[in-house]
């Protein structure tokens, strides 16, 4: 594994990926924020399950995600689609907390997943 760090789409605020070790760090929200609080989850997930391919990974690979919500009150919203979602016997590392986010963003997620392959 090397130990140099890997960014991928770096601005001069954030990085959308940073590879390190082994390990692949980024953050997803809603591309739109016009949707409610299922329409945003759904697209938060797809967006994840788009960037694990582009990096070489899948979900039985991710190690942790925290999941930031505007209301508490979409707990319930998220678990139906995170039981659906997330690969049986190879569930992440979840923290759920109640976040100030801007605008209209509902959902924003931390995602961490091993990455095996050359990425």
């Amino acid at each position: 594994m090397s130990s140099s760090i890997k960014r991928i789409g770096n601005s001069p605020r954030w990085s959308d990926i940073v590879l390190y070790q082994g390990v692949a760090r980024w953050v997803e929200v809603a591309d739109d924020t016009s949707d409610d609080e299922r329409g945003q989850i759904q697209q938060v997930l797809r967006q994840i399950d788009q960037t694990l391919c582009e990096i070489g990974s899948s979900r039985q690979q991710m190690l942790q995600i925290i999941v930031h919500l505007s209301s508490l009150q979409s707990v319930d919203e998220l678990n139906r689609q995170w039981d659906q979602w997330v690969p049986q016997g190879n569930a992440p590392v979840r923290a759920c907390v109640q976040s100030g986010l801007g605008g209209n963003c509902l959902v924003e997620m931390v995602i961490e997943a091993a990455v095996v392959s050359g990425s």
